[in-house]
């Protein structure tokens, strides 16, 4: 027996034609005219050297041997579609190296990632901790998000958010030490983030450049700041989106009515061709919005009612969420 098959387009015509229950139903679904599907009938009866059809009535009916090969042309040709969707479709599937800011990926990233999971779960995220510029050159890393100037050279870069900066410090610590003053704070242990710009203009903003300088504490980046003033160890320089959560369950409180903005923002980058890979696409689709998301429904911190600086002038920077009041 030959195994050569019968050609495509006859097949198809057929297969249509028998679906429908018509030649001009087929001929319009198919887009060809009533006489090009019977002369594909017809070469394909002519082929197979038998009739598929019962001629007459209103509605084709199929012989016995069509009735046979109707299963399998119709199964043949869903298969090629589902496979033809398969190959069109994003592959939003396999793992994804993604480096963040420390802090921003303790506070803000890891407790949402579940939601990504949720929509993406054949993604496998790789998540390193890092506000190092230069990974965006490695292969070990496809999507990064930095704190910087975003100003990286031969990559796709794209601003997450600005944000505004000001003092948080436990409750207990505000319990047993009072910081009703600017002033107070030279009672306290100041904790860095970095090497001690940001406290400067902070304070430079409060107008206490001149205060006595209070006990300091060098944390290596944001995210160990803020994790030592919520254990008590101290004051530290908080924002709205890392430390929001905290700020929000009261492990954290603002004590004063000034911002000022942060020098640098946070940003998303990865290398051009891995950016227009399906899998960074969504996983940077979702960071976006997520943040934009929370800030059309975030509610503001609550200020630590009481402990306000005297005359406290504040200084803002347009950002992409909302900030303490």
């Amino acid at each position: 027996m030959s195994n050569r098959l019968p050609p495509l387009n006859p097949l198809r015509a057929f297969e249509a034609a028998a679906r429908r229950g018509s030649i001009s139903a087929a001929a319009r679904e198919l887009n060809v005219t009533h006489g090009a599907v019977s002369h594909q009938i017809r070469s394909l009866e002519e082929t197979l050297k038998t009739s598929l059809f019962e001629r007459g009535g209103k509605r084709l009916k199929l012989t016995p041997q069509a009735a046979l090969l109707l299963p399998a042309v119709t199964q043949a040709f869903d298969g090629i579609a589902a496979a033809t969707a398969l190959m069109s479709r994003p592959s939003t599937s396999g793992n994804l190296r993604v480096s963040c800011v420390p802090a921003l990926l303790s506070l803000w990233l890891v407790p949402r990632i579940g939601s990504f999971s949720d929509r993406y779960p054949e993604i496998s995220l790789t998540l390193t901790s890092s506000n190092d510029a230069n990974l965006l050159q490695s292969p070990e890393i496809d999507v990064a998000i930095l704190y910087g100037q975003g100003d990286w050279r031969d990559c796709w870069t794209r601003l997450l958010s600005n944000f505004d900066l000001f003092p948080v410090a436990s409750p207990t610590l505000l319990n047993n030490r009072a910081l009703r003053s600017f002033r107070d704070l030279r009672d306290h242990v100041l904790l860095h983030g970095d090497d001690g710009r940001e406290w400067h203009s902070w304070l430079a903003a409060a107008d206490e450049l001149d205060m006595p300088k209070p006990r300091q504490h060098f944390m290596g980046d944001a995210r160990l700041a803020i994790e030592a003033a919520r254990y008590g160890h101290g004051v530290a320089l908080g924002d709205s989106i890392t430390a929001l959560s905290l700020i929000t369950a009261g492990e954290l409180v603002i004590p004063f009515d000034l911002t000022v903005p942060a020098p640098d923002a946070f940003y998303v980058a990865s290398r051009n061709d891995v950016r227009s890979a399906p899998i960074a696409k969504v996983f940077i689709d979702w960071v976006f919005e997520t943040i934009e998301s929370e800030h059309s429904g975030r509610p503001r911190p609550t200020q630590n009612s009481g402990r306000t600086g005297s005359s406290p002038r504040r200084r803002t920077a347009k950002t992409t969420i909302e900030r303490p009041e």
